[in-house]
């Protein structure tokens, strides 16, 4: 196998292994049991307790 070979078959497949991943990762985030969580993520940084501060 060439260098121009591998490369080739790097790009092809190279581009095929990230498309797949991506759509995977988008099926992840609009997947309908994982809403709650990724509601549940959003609002952390709004929190302005930390574990062990007493509310004023």
């Amino acid at each position: 196998m060439t260098y121009e070979d591998f490369s080739h078959f790097a790009g092809t497949w190279g581009l095929v292994f990230l498309f797949v991943l991506f759509i995977g990762a988008i099926a992840y985030a609009f997947w309908p049991s994982n809403k709650k969580k990724f509601e549940k993520a959003s609002r952390l940084p709004l929190n302005d307790e930390e574990k062990g501060e007493e509310k004023k």
